[in-house]
């Protein structure tokens, strides 16, 4: 549990959570009400970016600003896009959002929507999240069977229809240029920016794209003010978020902390310590916002969990995902799965990321069965620097980043395996 008022893990332990009846009775659906009869759509907006609301699928930008870029003299229609199609390996809050407060994000679909315009909205979902599914499904037939969606809203004409459309597992289509194209019916395929999404996204009108925990701090935001929700957070950031930690700790779970909170505390006060499989106690390295993060090492835990101190630690807040790697867990396996990972999900378009992620799995792979090779070590870093900035799509730079601060900040581990081959020769 956290230390700090929970948002939006308020009621998980209520088994009922994801009903509109339960989600009404806490004054569930006041706030888009409250917007429609009180608010131009651009005082939403405003309201937003003053919360300081940042994006919390992994680019950390701004919410209100990302809102503002929607031109208002297109005639095109808008739409929006929730993006729950969260596989990046380790992260799993969504899945709980949807599972626990579906309404609360269908809120912020009505809210998001209100403010830039959009009467179509579309839910991407991974295929893997069955469940997820069905609670969405569930959630929106409700929503419709009161008038809150596909009808006019509170005596407004404004009013959003919703469209849940099922993804088929592939990493690429986190990215929203690539799940964009999906949506449209086409391979998985990143495009070029700009035109950024705000400009021509689906079906080449406007679209915002935002990830399911930042559309359901909307809501809240609207209730409470944006000054109460900035107050939460920082200088450039405001509010919580929600960590998903996994790995070598006593407690793995879900945990909504502000995000001033530091790897250390969350480790340690929240998440229980440190506990590796084969009993180590001792922490060696931590993975602080998904696999594509740059790994921190034990000595480096005393960073707070905001994106710009991430950053300046040398890693990214990501899609906070944190994942705890005990002394009991061998380095280079680690990055094996990481790299093995990137290498499969690469959709191929981009030759470094296609033919870079192969080489660096296949390198380790060769590594861990016993032959490593003089050099393959330092070129498996200037393969991972050859790919950094040279595709279309980030998920080159997902995969080269771990690999560079695997090897540089745990090159011993590395070199035994170098060592142990050449004492067997």
């Amino acid at each position: 549990m956290s230390k700090s008022e929970p948002i939006l893990t308020a009621h998980f332990d209520d088994p009922e959570s994801h009903t509109l009846a339960h989600y009404r009775r806490r004054g569930g659906y006041q706030a888009i009400e409250s917007a429609i009869r009180s608010m131009k759509p651009e005082q939403v907006t405003e309201t937003v970016k003053a919360s300081k609301l940042r994006g919390l699928g992994g680019a950390g930008f701004s919410t209100g600003m990302k809102w503002s870029f929607v031109p208002k003299d297109n005639p095109k229609p808008r739409y929006l896009v929730v993006n729950a199609d969260e596989g990046e390996p380790g992260t799993f809050k969504d899945k709980w959002l949807m599972l626990k407060e579906p309404h609360t994000l269908i809120e912020g679909m009505l809210i998001a929507s209100y403010a830039i315009g959009s009467r179509r909205a579309y839910i991407y979902i991974r295929g893997e999240y069955v469940r997820p599914l069905e609670r969405l499904q569930g959630a929106l037939k409700e929503a419709t069977e009161a008038g809150l969606v596909g009808a006019p809203l509170f005596g407004s004409d404004h009013r959003l229809d919703v469209t849940i459309h099922v993804g088929a597992g592939a990493y690429i289509c986190g990215e929203e240029t690539a799940l964009l194209t999906s949506l449209e019916g086409g391979k998985g395929f990143p495009k070029l920016k700009p035109p950024f999404p705000a400009i021509e996204g689906a079906f080449k009108c406007p679209t915002i794209v935002n990830n399911v925990e930042t559309l359901s701090y909307v809501p809240h935001i609207l209730k409470r003010g944006a000054e109460w929700f900035a107050s939460l957070g920082g200088e450039r950031f405001g509010g919580m978020r929600l960590f998903a930690v996994s790995g070598d700790v006593v407690r793995p779970g879900v945990y909504e902390l502000p995000l001033t909170v530091t790897l250390r505390e969350l480790l340690y006060d929240h998440a229980g310590g440190i506990r590796g499989a084969n009993g180590s106690t001792e922490l060696k390295a931590v993975i602080p916002g998904g696999s594509s993060a740059p790994i921190l090492t034990a000595a480096e835990i005393d960073v707070a969990m905001d994106f710009d101190s991430l950053a300046k630690a040398g890693s990214m807040g990501g899609s906070g995902a944190v994942i705890a790697l005990s002394t009991d867990v061998d380095i280079v396996e680690a990055l094996y799965n990481v790299t093995r990972f990137y290498h499969h999900e690469s959709c191929g378009q981009c030759t470094p990321c296609r033919e870079g992620t192969g080489w660096m799995d296949k390198l380790l792979a060769r590594t861990l069965a016993g032959g490593a090779r003089e050099g393959d070590f330092d070129n498996l870093v200037r393969i991972a620097r050859n790919i950094i900035g040279n595709t279309i799509c980030p998920l080159g730079d997902a995969a080269a980043l771990p690999v560079i601060s695997y090897v540089g900040k745990f090159r011993s581990e590395f070199d035994a395996y170098l060592q142990a081959r050449q004492g067997a020769a």
